[in-house]
Formats: structure tokens, C-alpha cells, sequence
């Protein structure tokens, strides 16, 4: 066995660095999203300055030194350490961000959430520090960058539900979050809720689109036509603009009259109206955010179906979301995701039966689909349990065993499971129990995974955030370390489980491990 590995929060203790020298002021807030509605006019609040007032003459010092204090807006304070799970859930030490810079943090957030193809233990231990209750970081940080590459994150992911939560307990009127919100709130449906706190919050000016959109949803026709005239008559609405809201505000004028263009990247905005005026974008080529859209009810099924499979994909939906959707009806046809489909509710009918032979006969189509799809970890979640009670042989029971090493118990089930009936599975066995047996198999991507098990300590190439009180930091390195790794550069990818069993994240280097090899995502 490997000795304990250091935990987590005792990395704090390292001795610290001087604090990082502070970001310029030409920083600014970044994002990931380039299709946020234009839902806030842009003019700035002004804000008051205080007044100079004069020392009394008396009693001045001329000779104390200034006291060392760190000062940060309360408003960004009080957003970098918002999140949405506590200490005791994530196990992370508040003080898990120390002396980073918020716009360092920003951009490695923001990086590594636009990797579309994540590895599923990156992707969770990413989401995990975006959700996370933490101190904020020592640098200042006056116009909430870390918040909203945090939000910025969950919604490159499709995470909507999250991000909104996110928002909705910073409670914050930041102008910035607040569009973020808005959108977050019509890819959601709730975009009633979206306009009253559009039109109930001082200080908060709406563009003149969102303000029409507003008060039709409010049901105050004369007013939003009222508006629209007058933002066009004064050159404030653009034409595209225009042609839009006119459709959305009266239909019927338009009837038999040819749809309009198709744009390229819609905001959530003309997604919603393009939907009333009956003319509904198609998703397919739209970010993830915009797929939440597809899962109403009022959709057909295929596109239902596509929407779970885009979702689930990336941890966006749940497994047994994502099984009820497919569950609905039977395939209409076939080829695609129909055959999908199929091969999935073949298996769960055979596995309801108990039958050992029928379960071998579709476990291995249907696990076959689940690669086509990138389904397999979701499956594995849900399935990997009831298949490891069943008593299969051959390349079912093989096929079994890579659903359990993927699921979330892989390690109970591992524990259970005789490691002598092949080297590979017997090397993945060993390292789903935290063991690293004598024999390694001869391939450079086992005997990198077995380095990055034997190696103690923080490599160097890490070692220098952690003296600096940088470890949020370290930990995002690393995750982009492991991302280089599966990409084919086994040098990070042998420092990335090194690391994250030095700080206490084992269960993140075990799955990493066992994803590397069982999804073959490696260059």
C-alpha cells in the first residue's frame, strides 16, 4: 500500500512567498461567452466621490509608518466567496485560493472550461472549486473576475441550474452577473422571473430590446409597441432588431410573409422570440447552454433525445434524466441515435429480467453505443452495481468490469473483483484500490500512470504555487497538466497524478488513471 497522502488543507501550512504582485489595471472582467444578450445599457453609474476633509491640526504623527492591510471592494468580496458547496462537502480548506491573483484564477478557469472534451475527473474536480465556498484570494479584485469566470464556466458546461444558483444567492446587482442572469433565466424558461427583476431593481437600465421584451411578457402590448416605435424612429433599434421585435409583438401582420435569417450565434434573447413568433432556431451547431431549450416537453423526441445525449455527455444532466428521456418511447426508426436508443433499452430489459444470458447477449451493444456517444461513465453510474451482482463470464463479464472501474464505485466494486485474470485489468484493479502491483504492463501509458503512482511529493514544476500559497491554483495547473497528458504528453501526465495525491486528491487520480485507459482519451 502507499503511505496516507498529505491532506489537503495541511498544504497550507507550507511556508509562504511574498503575496503575488497584483494584476494591472487594464485587467478586465473575462469571459468565455461571447453570446450574452445585450440586456443592460451600457452607460456607467456614477458613483460619489468622498469629501477631502482636512486632519485637525493638533496631535498629527509625522513619524508612524503605515499599518500592512489588504483592502478589497465589499461587492467583489462578497462574490468570490459565494459558492454553492461547503467546506464539509468538498472537503476544501476555505483558504484553498491564498495569495493568488483573482485574474490569474480567472483565466485558468476560463481555459481549461472552453476544453471541449474534458476528461470526466477533470471536469469534476473543475466544477467542484467553480461551486465551492472559499475565501476569497488575497489580491484584489475590484471587478469580480473570479465570480464571473466561475459563472462564465458552469455555462460553457450547460450547467445552467448551477450558474443560476449561483447568482441567485450572490444577490448582487453587478451588472455583469446580472446579464448572466437574465440569459441564464431564458435558457431556463423562467424568463417572467427575468424580466421582474429587470424592472424591479434601481439602478438596473434595460436596453431598449429587453425592455420591449419585458413589458409584452408583463402583458403591456400598447406600451412595448410604444417603445419599439420610438427606438426605431430615433435610430436606437437596429433593423435586424426591429424585424424581430415586430414579429414577436403582432404575428399576424406577418403572415405568409418568408421567415427571417437565421443568426449566427443567437443571444438567449432572440432564441426566446424566434421560438414565440414560431420560428425556432435548431440547436445543433448553438452552445451548450442553449440545448436546455430542447429538454421541454413540448419538443419532439428526437430532438429531446439528441438534447440528453449533448448534456449528459459533459455532466450537464443526470444519468437518470438522461435514462428517462431515452426510456419515453421506442425508436422510430433506425441508423443514429435511434440505434442507440435501442441498444440501451435492449440491455435495461435484459437486465430487469435477471437473466445472465440475456444481459451478456446486449451488454456488449450497448456498452459499443455508449462509446459512440461518450456515454460510458454515465452508464457506468448507473448501471455498474446491478451488473456486478450478475454472474458473467467471458467478454461480458470483461465488459462489466470496465463499467464498474468507470463508475463512481469503482473502487467497492474493485475490492471484489479477482485481479489475476488479465495484467491490464490487474494493473487498473491495483490502482482503482490505491495499490500499484510489481508488474506493470509494457505500454508507455501504464508505466506513466505507475510513476505518477510511486512518486512522493509535489513535482517541481508545481512545487513553487504551493510555497507561495497559491494551491487553488496548483490544483488548476495540475487539471491542465492532465488534460496535456491525455493529449499524449506522459511527462504531465505522470506530474498531474503525482500532485494530486500529494495534496489528498486520490479519488481525482485513481478516475483520471482509470478514464485515461478505459476511454482511451490519450494521444
Amino acid at each position: 500500500m502507499f503511505r496516507r497522502a498529505l491532506p489537503l488543507c495541511l498544504c497550507l501550512s507550507v511556508s509562504a512567498a511574498p503575496l503575488v504582485a497584483q494584476s494591472s489595471a487594464s485587467d478586465r472582467p473575462l469571459s468565455a461567452i461571447d453570446w450574452l444578450s445585450d440586456t443592460l445599457d451600457a452607460a456607467p453609474t456614477p458613483v460619489a466621490m468622498p469629501s477631502k476633509v482636512a486632519p485637525p491640526p493638533d496631535d498629527i504623527a509625522d513619524n508612524a509608518l503605515p499599518e500592512d492591510v489588504t483592502v478589497a471592494p465589499l461587492e467583489a468580496t462578497q462574490l468570490d466567496a459565494t459558492g454553492l458547496l461547503p467546506p464539509s462537502t468538498t472537503g476544501l480548506p476555505r483558504g484553498l485560493w491564498g495569495a493568488s491573483n483573482a485574474g490569474d484564477l480567472a483565466r485558468r478557469i476560463t481555459s481549461i472550461a472552453a476544453e471541449p472534451d474534458l476528461l470526466p475527473a477533470s471536469r469534476r474536480l473543475l466544477n467542484t472549486l467553480v461551486l465551492a465556498e472559499l475565501d476569497p484570494p488575497a489580491g484584489e479584485d475590484k471587478e469580480g473576475r473570479l465570480f464571473l469566470a466561475r459563472i462564465d464556466a458552469l455555462l460553457a458546461q450547460g450547467l445552467l441550474e448551477e450558474a443560476d444558483a449561483m447568482m441567485e444567492r450572490a444577490g448582487t446587482t453587478n451588472r455583469e452577473v446580472f446579464r448572466r442572469s437574465f440569459d441564464t433565466k431564458l435558457l431556463l424558461g423562467t424568463e417572467n422571473e427575468a424580466c421582474t427583476r429587470l424592472t424591479g431593481t434601481p439602478g438596473l437600465s434595460p436596453t431598449l430590446p429587453a425592455r420591449v421584451f419585458c413589458l409584452a411578457r408583463a402583458g403591456d402590448w400598447n406600451a412595448a409597441a410604444l417603445t419599439l416605435n420610438s427606438g426605431e424612429a430615433l435610430g436606437l433599434i437596429s433593423e435586424t432588431e426591429v424585424a424581430l421585435l415586430s414579429r414577436f409583438l403582432d404575428p399576424e401582420l406577418f403572415e405568409g410573409e418568408p421567415p427571417l435569417p437565421v443568426p449566427a450565434l443567437p443571444s438567449p434573447l432572440t432564441l426566446r422570440m424566434m421560438e414565440a413568433i414560431g420560428e425556432p432556431l435548431p440547436t445543433t451547431a448553438l452552445p451548450l447552454a442553449f440545448i436546455h431549450s430542447d429538454l421541454r416537453e413540448t419538443t419532439g423526441w428526437k430532438a429531446r433525445a439528441s438534447a440528453a445525449e449533448r448534456l449528459a455527455r459533459v455532466g450537464a444532466l443526470s444519468p437518470n434524466r438522461w435514462l428517462g428521456i431515452w426510456s419515453e418511447h421506442l425508436p422510430a426508426a433506425s441508423g443514429g441515435i435511434w440505434d442507440r436508443i435501442d441498444a440501451l433499452q435492449h440491455f435495461e430489459t435484459a437486465l430487469h429480467s435477471g437473466d445472465p444470458g440475456a444481459v451478456s447477449s446486449s451488454l456488449i451493444p450497448a456498452w459499443a453505443a455508449m462509446r459512440a456517444a461518450g456515454l460510458q461513465t454515465v452508464f457506468a453510474d448507473l448501471f455498474a452495481r446491478r451488473l456486478a451482482t450478475l454472474p458473467l463470464t467471458g467478454a461480458a463479464a470483461t465488459t462489466a468490469l470496465e463499467v464498474a472501474l468507470l463508475s463512481s464505485s469503482f473502487e467497492t466494486i474493485a475490492a471484489r473483483t479477482d485481479s489475476a485474470r488479465d495484467p491490464k485489468f490487474g494493473f487498473l484493479i491495483a490502482i482503482a484500490l490505491g495499490d500499484l502491483p510489481a508488474t506493470v504492463p509494457s505500454e508507455p501509458i501504464f508505466r506513466t500512470i505507475a510513476d505518477g503512482f510511486r512518486n512522493d511529493g509535489v513535482p517541481v514544476r508545481l512545487d513553487n504555487l504551493v510555497r507561495e500559497r497559491r494551491l487553488g491554483e496548483a490544483i488548476l495547473r495540475a487539471i491542465e497538466l492532465l488534460e496535456g497528458g491525455a493529449a499524449g504528453d506522459l511527462d504531465e501526465l505522470s506530474d498531474a497524478l503525482q500532485f494530486f495525491r500529494a495534496v489528498g486528491l486520490e479519488a481525482t487520480a485513481r478516475r483520471a488513471a482509470l478514464e485515461l485507459v478505459l476511454l482511451e482519451r490519450r494521444g
